[in-house]
């Protein structure tokens, strides 16, 4: 995550019942791959990358990057979180605050992963960031994300178009500790 200047990055691997979030590693290009030309997974992103395009350009060891997790069941990718400053964002409203993002292979959909890695991600950013807000935009047509997003306490803040189609733009407050 770009800004973060004292958070020691990578981090420990967050384990959750089920999965692990960790760092990129080399293991992870084919599923990278994968994800990037997946049709299924990119029906509300525009549209997937070509595989042979990603074969070529995708480096041995895929990117690291503050706030870049694998989303790791029993030892192979299936997704990724990406928790990132929103800069260049078309809202006002998430200047400057941590924005979600999560894409994971459609054979792991349906299944709570998605739910259980954000919810985990979500808490170590608060965990290393008290009282940080975190913002999350997706299409109103993705009817899966939308119930996540509200899963994860997120509240719409607007609805707006861009890419020929409505997006929804909610925001999760800082989560509060009881004393």
């Amino acid at each position: 995550m770009e800004d973060l200047g004292t958070v020691a990055w990578p981090p420990e691997p967050i384990r959750t019942e089920r999965l692990v979030l960790r760092e990129p590693e080399a293991r992870d290009r084919a599923a990278f791959i994968e994800l990037l030309a997946s049709p299924e997974a990119h029906t509300y992103l525009g549209g997937p990358r070509p595989r042979a395009e990603l074969e070529r350009e995708m480096p041995e060891v895929p990117e690291r990057w503050p706030g870049s997790f694998v989303v790791d069941l029993d030892g192979a990718m299936i997704g990724q979180i990406l928790l990132r400053r929103a800069t260049g964002h078309s809202r006002p409203a998430a200047a400057g605050k941590a924005d979600l993002g999560y894409l994971f292979l459609p054979r792991a959909w349906g299944l709570g992963y998605a739910a259980e890695a954000c919810a985990a991600a979500l808490g170590w950013l608060q965990d290393t960031l008290p009282g940080e807000p975190v913002v999350l935009t997706t299409q109103s047509a993705n009817a899966a994300s939308m119930r996540l997003a509200a899963k994860l306490g997120f509240t719409e803040a607007e609805r707006f178009v861009a890419w020929d189609a409505e997006q929804w733009f909610g925001i999760r407050p800082p989560a509060t500790r009881p004393h």
